[in-house]
């Protein structure tokens, strides 16, 4: 069999590209079905959810190289001619959905892995390249933008097989042409197309028909009200020695060997601070923070249910402690944090610089999640880390 297209026939390249394809598709269907109705609601089902959509996003990642292959070796090749091309409609539209499964089969791909790099976490590519793409930040509205691209373009993708494999089967049953035989291996069909060329007709409609689906999907993909940023906390509304101006309050999770990253968008602290210590204190804080402000990517709702952090019935967290200077440099808040109802002690190394009135902070530490019964389903660190690394910085001003 020769490698390459002729006018009458497909090369044996063209036909393993064309059988690839098919597998690959008709395997990444019913995957990510399975994998999207699957429940989490433990450890070992969220590993088994998160495994299979691994292997859904991998897969599709693998498509995305073997279409722009499969299109780099289409371009230097013969296009075999229509058996129908006689039949100027049924020919018109056999080619527009061909051009349409070519598009779908690059951008199908390439949406999904864009939502998967704007994506914080879960289950990461089972490849050595991919959660992160340049120029895609890690990003709720982004992700929500990218994911809306892949539902529309999943449906182009749907129909335009449908309406391709109804076609070989009419060209098979009721036409009784070579057309489906011609794509698959063994001794070359003798069936010989009639005399004309391929038009442009086709890849322009089939571009339009994409340019709208594109619209469509990018409407969608809009960000909506619940997508849009929350109002800055009133940090100076507690009583306060030093006024916080600004600051950030973050934590990192392992999950799946892929880092996640939280914030919580509202929280105070009332600072009482004194740069030469008395009875060896610098003074004391307390931080409120609240649970329902937290952000985690498209992992939020979860994070906020009663597995996690249960925001409905502990909405807040506060963390009491004294301010200490630090054996080696800089300082320790050493005192207690009160989480999901559970009181644990929490010791907070922090750096401080002061330029007059201003003072700047940054700490870091680290806790169990387990110890506030965090995640109690998830055994497994393997699924999610029991350390959970803590983040803070902020700019504070003294009070008059």
């Amino acid at each position: 069999m020769p490698l390459a297209n002729t006018h009458s026939a497909y090369g044996t390249v063209s036909k393993s590209f064309h059988w690839l394809t098919a597998l690959l598709i008709l395997t990444l269907f019913p995957l990510g079905v399975i994998a999207e109705n699957l429940p989490y609601d433990t450890g070992a089902q969220l590993a088994r959810k998160a495994q299979l959509f691994s292997i859904h996003k991998s897969l599709g990642v693998i498509v995305f190289f073997v279409a722009l292959a499969r299109l780099l070796w289409s371009a230097r090749q013969t296009h075999p001619g229509l058996l129908n091309a006689d039949k100027r409609l049924e020919a018109f539209a056999a080619e527009t959905v061909h051009f349409l499964l070519y598009l779908s089969l690059v951008l199908v791909p390439l949406s999904g892995w864009l939502h998967h790099a704007a994506t914080e976490g879960f289950a990461p590519l089972l490849l050595p390249f991919g959660d992160n793409l340049p120029f895609v930040p890690k990003s709720e509205a982004v992700a929500h933008f990218f994911g809306a691209w892949h539902w529309v373009l999943t449906k182009v993708l749907l129909a335009s097989l449908a309406l391709h494999v109804a076609g070989a089967f009419k060209h098979h049953i009721v036409d009784k042409d070579s057309t489906l035989k011609r794509m698959w291996f063994g001794k070359p069909v003798s069936d010989q197309p009639p005399a004309g060329g391929h038009s442009l007709l086709p890849p322009i409609a089939a571009i339009v028909a994409y340019a709208g689906a594109l619209v469509l999907a990018s409407v969608m993909g809009l960000p909506k009200e619940s997508h849009t940023q929350t109002a800055a906390p009133a940090l100076e509304q507690v009583q306060s020695d030093w006024k916080v101006t600004e600051g950030s309050l973050t934590f990192d999770v392992i999950q799946f060997g892929a880092p996640v990253t939280g914030s919580f968008a509202d929280w105070t602290a009332a600072i009482r601070f004194d740069e030469v210590p008395s009875d060896g204190s610098h003074g004391s804080v307390e931080v409120t923070i609240a649970i329902t402000s937290a952000t985690v990517g498209s992992v939020t709702k979860d994070a906020l249910g009663a597995e996690f952090f249960d925001a409905a019935t502990h909405p807040t967290a506060v963390f009491k402690a004294d301010l200490l200077p630090a054996e080696a440099a800089g300082y320790l808040a050493e005192g207690t944090l009160t989480l999901k109802g559970t009181e644990m002690p929490l010791s907070l190394p922090f750096t401080l610089t002061l330029d007059g009135d201003t003072a700047q902070m940054q700490g870091q530490t680290t806790l169990d999640r387990r110890g506030f019964g965090i995640g109690p389903s998830y055994k497994d660190e393997s699924t999610v880390g029991f350390g959970v690394d803590i983040k803070v910085s902020l700019t504070a001003t003294r009070a008059p």
